[in-house]
């Protein structure tokens, strides 16, 4: 993130003393650098969603599995109890 900052710090220099030609070309790169971040973070917050999701599934799973568990045990201690 920062060679990004720093790295559109410097085309913002190079844009207040270049000619008419160059400022075309770098406005152009600005542009590019700007599409390949907006895309970099889309991709980072589409595959932190999936894992956000596949916890939950997990933690789901679990929690189900943990109270057939409790619930099994519950049912035998019932029967311990009435023999």
């Amino acid at each position: 993130m920062k060679k990004t900052l720093l790295a559109l710090a410097f085309v913002g220099a190079l844009m207040v003393s270049c000619k008419e030609k160059t400022e075309d070309k770098v406005e152009d790169a600005v542009e590019a650098v700007g599409t390949e971040m907006t895309e970099a973070v889309d991709s980072t917050a589409a595959a932190a969603g999936e894992a956000v999701d596949s916890a939950a599934a997990k933690v789901e799973d679990a929690a189900a599995a943990g109270a057939a568990k409790v619930e099994a045990a519950a049912k035998e201690v019932k029967e311990e109890v009435k023999h």
